[in-house]
Parts: structure tokens; C-alpha cells; sequence
């Protein structure tokens, strides 16, 4: 099978699993080219990531949920990186929970190929063009909708303790672009 991995990091050849804010190191890899482009715009430092997306109605073609204004564009305009190529076989690989697309893999991965990418945001322009994946504007969102966006953050915020380490980049991004979402978890 064909799988994507992207990184702001050239000249890789073989990639090696790390250790992400999952219970081990891992090689992230993915079915669909532009998940991998996601991964290439990353608010927060690692092991966090902040890149909202989903599917909808069944359908494989990723959608970008922006939950403040532009969005999409303040966190990947300008980012350049590597949308990385593998072939594996799927005895290779193990399916990631909760994104139907992923898949990890425990030992190193050789590269097959690569892409280039100058700029992520112009990237995912060209994607919404070609009908490959949507973005679901701050703008046209619901009250229930942010609402199932904001309950999920907190319960990450809650997951990961973010009160014993208000200072991590996750938790001050929460605080920058979403103050609300803070405030409510730090209100319980």
C-alpha cells in the first residue's frame, strides 16, 4: 500500500518511529496525501499537534474545521516542508484509532519518494480546487457545532493534565486563539 507522511524535514530517506503524546514511538503514515499535508502545519510544539480536521458523511475527502477566523490560513500560509512517500505492506502497519486513514508503524520505513512543498496554505488551495478537501469556515459554523469543537478540546485539555502545565505550547495556544476553551476547563 501507498502511504503519506509529511515533516518540515528534508533528506529523509528512512522514516524512524518518535515519540508523539501517544504511549510509544511510532512512524505517523497516512492513506491520503493531504492528511500528510496537515501534518506539515503544527501551531503547537511537539508532541502536540493542533490541526483540526475530519470527515464527513462517510466520505474520505478530509475537511479542515477552522474554529477562529482564517484559521487555515494563519497556521499554514508561508509553512514549506516534505510530503513523504512509502510503499508497506499491511502487515507493516497498524490502523490508528479514531482516524480511518492513519497508520503507524513500529520500525523504520524506507522513503520511496517526495514533494516538495513551498507553501502549505497555496497546497491546500490547489486541493479545495481539485475537490480533494474542503474547509469548513469559522464563519459558517453553528453554535452546536463550535460547541462539539470546544467540548472535544477541553476534554483533550482534561486528558492531558494541561493544568499541571499551563505553559506548554498547546495550552497557550488554547489560551491565545481560544480563551473560552480555557476558562471552561480551568473552571471545573
Amino acid at each position: 500500500m501507498i502511504l503519506y507522511h509529511g515533516s518540515n524535514t528534508g533528506n529523509i530517506k528512512v522514516l524512524k518511529p518518535n515519540q508523539a503524546d501517544h504511549d510509544r514511538p511510532y512512524v505517523y503514515m497516512t492513506t491520503i496525501d493531504v492528511v500528510a499535508a496537515f501534518y506539515l502545519c503544527n501551531a503547537v510544539d511537539r508532541p502536540y499537534y493542533w490541526f483540526p480536521y475530519g470527515f464527513e458523511g462517510g466520505s474520505d475527502i478530509p475537511v479542515y474545521h477552522e474554529l477562529y477566523p482564517d484559521a487555515l490560513r494563519e497556521v499554514s500560509d508561508g509553512v514549506s516542508g516534505y510530503i513523504y512517500e512509502v510503499h508497506a505492506e499491511e502487515s507493516q502497519v497498524i490502523p490508528f484509532k479514531n482516524i480511518p486513514c492513519a497508520r503507524l508503524a513500529t520500525e523504520p520505513v524506507e522513503v520511496t519518494k517526495y514533494v516538495r512543498v513551498e507553501n502549505a496554505y497555496d497546497l491546500f488551495m490547489e486541493y479545495v480546487k481539485q475537490g480533494k478537501m474542503k474547509v469548513s469556515h469559522f464563519e459558517d459554523k453553528s453554535e452546536q457545532q463550535l460547541e462539539w469543537w470546544y467540548s472535544c478540546l477541553v476534554d483533550y485539555l482534561k486528558e492531558k493534565h494541561m493544568i499541571e502545565t499551563p505553559d506548554c505550547s498547546y495550552a497557550c495556544f488554547i489560551k491565545s486563539k481560544l480563551p473560552q476553551v480555557w476558562e471552561r476547563y480551568t473552571a471545573r
